[in-house]
């Protein structure tokens, strides 16, 4: 076999020595090298294949690092990791110690920003792009944000940001009609309606012609703009020129895996004196059958067979905690007719399938717009009704503002139900749920509930759905614990925690996924001639009073949580004592002041201290110190 092209690509620099067919064979191999790679490690596969000869396209014209790539989410930037100077180290993709999933400035001065959330990208750009004009500089500066990040209230707020300044530079559309699940909203039917308008795709091409060929780019737009806006706009398109009523140029829709008419649209574009949306149109999975059959499967997909598809199976273990969550909400919404789900583009990824399929006039998909989805929620309560909001942990900080001011300050009866709590794994800093727990105890009103187990949550839906009032339930990613799932849930005391070990030396206040860890410690420390009581918190908020008074009557509290500890649970055991006007020696355990990098959830537990041996070591450790 014949060396690849790829294995020459050392830089961006060396893509514009190569041809247009010579890009397209170097996109093939970027893809089967994407395959390879996310087959033995999993990872966002459709995307990025999708992105391929955009990002070939952008590099071989612009001159990274000195001009800026910014990436939207940044899980489509596969292809721009191999080019830029990494694929050396790319079977190490998404995990411990290896390259990052998405775009990270400490890996290449070609990652402009830690991107991993989404609609952020314009904003992003355009700060660098003013920063630019105030240093009289010349570099380029191009965004590239899906249909679906488009839809994002940031977005839209950079949109009208950068209609307004006209600073040059482009934003490249990437409308391929997903972004985890099927998109929704009006936006996508007004990119959809693009696509389609042949009509809209004549007059812009008959356009761009006269464009090529009547001189200096950034006048011939302009008169564009000036000479044909309203006949082209009012008579026939009135409705697919919105970007462009935004003061943002707008190119037809060009086909996303053609390397000519790409880099020939943005050789264009990045010669304008103005800002340029292009709108490039690609099939998310280009290029891999499995992942264009079944976009969303391969969204973020773990390891999977490259001939077939499938995923590769694991032992078989407990239910996921998602799955569990979903079950449960549809069988609460049977015996209540005012249960409303609602969700922010991830249907899948929270559980809610079954719950859309038996109920699809009770299910609500905002795409991705966690503010407005938390804002809705207020709504629905506000009318009567008893939405549940699920929403990773990482995406809801987006919305802490509605949390707080639409829905605690009314003490409105909604149910935040925050997935991925904790560490979330090979995603890394971007996606694990570190905060969540410090900023719902903050707020009045709000009442907090970690289980420890799938029937732990069982009973936590039901109690939030039977006591009303704004409500968060947190639990982890993956798999249960392996305890029976009660099929008549309970509702708990509010505010009363639970001992599942006893013991009179330590006592070891858990929450969440972290009690099991506990009990492993409790188990090493008793091996050690050290009783350790282990106490599963259940409430975050109102902690158990009682058993922090109790607690203190031993040698140490222990606090142990799966988020950070600045704010966190740990902390509010600190302050009822106070409270109490107890005095107690203290060792909080948790997620010191630092980003947690990607890796499997063990080892990254591991190295933070909190899987069963650190717990112990930590215990041990403070109890020698004050002997």
């Amino acid at each position: 076999m014949g060396q690849r092209i790829l294995d020459a690509i050392s830089s961006p620099a060396d893509l514009k020595l190569l041809t247009d067919d010579e890009l397209a064979i170097l996109a093939t191999e970027i893809r089967e090298e994407i395959v390879t790679v996310a087959a033995e490690n999993g990872g966002h596969v459709a995307s990025s294949l999708g992105a391929v000869e955009i990002i070939l396209a952008v590099h071989s014209l612009i001159d990274c690092p000195s001009d800026k790539f910014v990436f939207d989410v940044g899980h489509q930037a596969y292809a721009h990791k191999l080019v830029t100077g990494r694929l050396e180290q790319f079977s190490g993709l998404r995990t411990y110690e290896g390259l990052s999933g998405f775009p990270k400035p400490e890996e290449s001065p070609c990652d402009v920003h830690p991107s991993g959330h989404a609609s952020d990208s314009l904003s992003v750009a355009l700060g660098l792009a003013e920063a630019r004009d105030l240093d009289h500089g010349r570099e380029k500066v191009v965004a590239l944000i899906g249909d679906a990040a488009l839809s994002g209230g940031m977005a839209f707020e950079a949109l009208n940001h950068i209609g307004q300044v006209q600073t040059p530079m482009v934003v490249i559309l990437n409308d391929n009609e997903f972004s985890i699940s099927r998109n929704v909203g009006a936006m996508v039917k007004h990119l959809g309606y693009m696509r389609a308008t042949t009509q809209y795709r004549t007059a812009r091409d008959s356009v761009q012609e006269r464009l090529e060929s009547s001189g200096p780019l950034g006048t011939a737009l302009a008169d564009f703009g000036r000479n044909v806006k309203e006949s082209l706009k009012q008579f026939i398109l009135p409705r697919t020129m919105i970007f462009e009523q935004l003061g943002i140029l707008c190119t037809a829709p060009i086909d996303g895996h053609d390397i000519g008419a790409l880099k020939e649209t943005l050789r264009m574009v990045l010669d304008a004196d103005a800002p340029v949306l292009m709108h490039v149109v690609t099939k998310k999975g280009a290029g891999y059958a499995p992942a264009m059959r079944n976009p969303e499967k391969f969204h973020g997909v773990a390891p999977f067979d490259i001939a077939t598809g499938e995923v590769k199976k694991k032992p078989a273990s407990a239910p996921s905690y998602m799955n569990v969550f979903g079950e449960a909400l549809v069988r609460e919404a049977r015996r209540d007719e005012d249960i409303i789900a609602i969700t922010a583009a991830m249907k899948d990824g929270t559980g809610l399938s079954a719950f859309a399929e038996e109920f699809p006039e009770r299910f609500i998909d905002s795409g991705i717009a966690e503010e407005h989805a938390v804002g809705l929620a207020s709504g629905l309560a506000k009318g009567g009704k008893k939405p549940v909001v699920a929403i990773y942990s990482t995406f809801l900080q987006r919305a802490i503002d509605q949390i707080i001011i639409n829905n605690a300050l009314p003490d409105l009866n909604v149910v935040f139900a925050i997935d991925r709590a904790g560490v979330v794994g090979e995603d890394g800093p971007t996606h694990h749920g570190m905060f969540d727990l410090a900023f719902m105890r903050m707020i009045p009103h709000m009442r907090v509930l970690a289980p420890s187990n799938e029937a732990e949550l069982v009973h936590a839906l039901h109690t939030a759905l039977a006591l009303g009032g704004p409500f968060a339930v947190r639990y982890p990613r993956g798999a249960g614990e392996g305890v029976a799932v009660p099929q008549e849930p309970e509702v708990l005391v509010v505010g009363k925690a639970n001992v599942v070990r006893k013991g009179d030396d330590v006592a070891i206040l858990a929450f969440g996924r972290m009690v099991g860890r506990a009990l492993g410690a409790a188990e090493l420390l008793a091996e050690r001639g050290i009783e350790a009581r282990v106490v599963d918190m259940r409430w975050v908020k109102p902690l158990d009073a009682k058993a922090v008074s109790r607690a203190a009557k031993t040698k140490l509290v222990v606090t142990v949580e799966g988020g950070v500890i600045a704010g966190g649970a740990g902390e509010g055991v600190l302050g009822e004592l106070a409270r109490q006007g107890l005095q107690a020696p203290v060792l909080n355990l948790g997620i010191q002041d630092t980003f947690v990098p990607q890796g499997k959830t063990d080892l990254l537990l591991r190295d933070l201290g909190l899987d069963a041996e650190g717990i112990a070591a930590s215990i041990e450790e403070r109890l020698a110190r004050s002997r």
